[in-house]
């Protein structure tokens, strides 16, 4: 779409780009009515957006550094309640993997759940603590 806007002796052109996020200005340097002119140089403004966006969030969490999400032994709770809690939590956990990690955590008195962005780490354990299990996390190089 092309707008043309008259002030004065000057005439300017208005496009917008398809995703209408850039307006594009041009000013014809001939006096109207006289025949054609040389276009000045047209000016491009952009918006820059005020927020990341969600590609740059995943990539952010892909690129941060690991932690592990641990289980920790406890007395209280029952393995068949443990194995529910974390096929419920964790995503793509299943029912193999949870009785693994329940009988380690239960042999060992600690097992990995899952290594993944510290973040996701963070909620993961908060969910387990939500539903009464003992966890925590830390990094997976294996120190600060």
């Amino acid at each position: 779409m092309l707008i043309f806007a008259i002030t004065g002796d000057r005439n300017y052109g208005f496009r917008y780009s398809r995703s209408r996020s850039v307006v594009i200005m041009s000013a014809a340097g001939a006096v109207i009515g006289k025949g054609g002119g040389v276009l000045d140089r047209p000016t491009i403004e952009t918006t820059s957006p005020s927020r990341q966006s969600e590609f740059d969030l995943r990539k952010s969490r892909k690129t941060s550094p690991p932690y592990r999400v641990l289980l920790h032994n406890d007395n209280y709770n029952k393995r068949e309640y443990v194995v529910q809690v974390l096929m419920k939590v964790i995503p793509g956990m299943t029912l193999d993997n949870a009785v693994n990690i329940m009988q380690e955590a239960h042999y060992n008195g600690m097992a990995v759940v899952i290594v993944c962005a510290q973040v996701d780490a963070e909620d993961h354990c908060m969910q387990l603590r939500g539903n009464g299990l003992l966890s925590s996390i830390e990094p997976a190089d294996g120190g600060c």
